[in-house]
């Protein structure tokens, strides 16, 4: 395939024939270290061709020197050893796609941090220009009937549950004619390394009789909320969390009151997983009287 380990030469499997390597040779073909080969040996990532069963040494093929390399450059990404197991045991269209979706993420997460940057930045110059890139905004909500699923749930748990229920209880939904409004999630509590919430989620319905009757429901009562438009790269921990203290701030300084939890709003037809950084994706926003 044309790989080879930086500052080394390779000799060609096909000029070689498949023959086996010693560790010790493997490595320097490779470029990879002895103790790199034992770690991918005991996590399954690349196992030695020959084991010997009186002393443990280890023996390659030297048609693994692709695959041992693959593996390392893989790791120069930074991909947990988890995600790499994936892309060596998946066929190649969908190891594309697996190695595209991690590094979605990658950039999703750098995109999110510059953002963090220079918000920090801002923040540390002072003074009540601390919060520049939130617009904060007053909007009435009315009475609504919504369907609604509370529980307590660790941190590291939350996007995954988050997205069930909303798929789940925006189904149910259905059975009233469907949403009537935004789906938005409350945050009763903080959702910490220490703490767990409570967080619910609702899907506003209309009311109707006899459908559903099993389903949880409840009034969420009309109010005035203040609320800040947020964007995917805006959208991840922590960097929402300045979100959240800049529409704090904003009530603050003009004489106002929380009157309920934060919560957030996500905006009809639009997909947090797909969206591009760039897009605005839900508000953070807080009841006030």
């Amino acid at each position: 395939m044309g790989i080879r380990a930086r500052g080394g030469s390779d000799r060609s499997a096909d000029r070689c024939g498949d023959e086996l390597l010693a560790i010790g040779a493997f490595a320097r073909r490779s470029g990879l270290s002895m103790k790199a080969l034992r770690l991918y040996d005991r996590c399954g990532l690349l196992k030695p061709a020959d084991v010997d069963p009186n002393n443990g040494y280890r023996r390659y093929h030297s048609s693994q020197l692709f695959m041992a390399r693959l593996i390392e450059m893989l790791r120069w990404l930074d991909m947990p050893l988890t995600d790499i197991a994936e892309i060596l045991s998946t066929p190649g269209e969908r190891a594309a796609e697996i190695l595209q979706t991690y590094w979605d993420g990658v950039e999703r997460r750098i995109a999110g941090q510059r953002e963090l940057v220079n918000l920090l930045r801002t923040s540390l110059l002072g003074g009540k220009s601390r919060f520049p890139r939130y617009q904060v905004h007053v909007r009435h909500v009315a009475d609504q009937l919504v369907l609604t699923e509370r529980s307590r749930v660790p941190r590291e748990e939350l996007e995954g549950w988050a997205s069930e229920v909303k798929q789940r209880l925006t189904s149910t939904a259905w059975a009233y004619g469907g949403p009537s409004a935004e789906l938005f999630i409350v945050y009763h509590g903080p959702v910490t390394k220490n703490s767990d919430g409570p967080v619910e989620v609702c899907v506003p319905i209309h009311p109707a009789p006899a459908a559903h009757d099993d389903a949880a429901t409840r009034r969420e009562p009309a109010h005035r909320e203040a609320y800040t438009t947020i964007t995917k790269a805006q959208f991840d921990l922590p960097l929402i969390l300045s979100a959240y203290e800049a529409v704090q701030r904003w009530i603050n300084d003009h004489g106002l009151t929380r009157t309920g939890p934060g919560r957030e709003v996500y905006i009809p037809g639009v997909d947090i997983n797909t969206a591009h950084l760039h897009d605005q994706v839900c508000d953070v926003a807080y009841p006030i009287g």
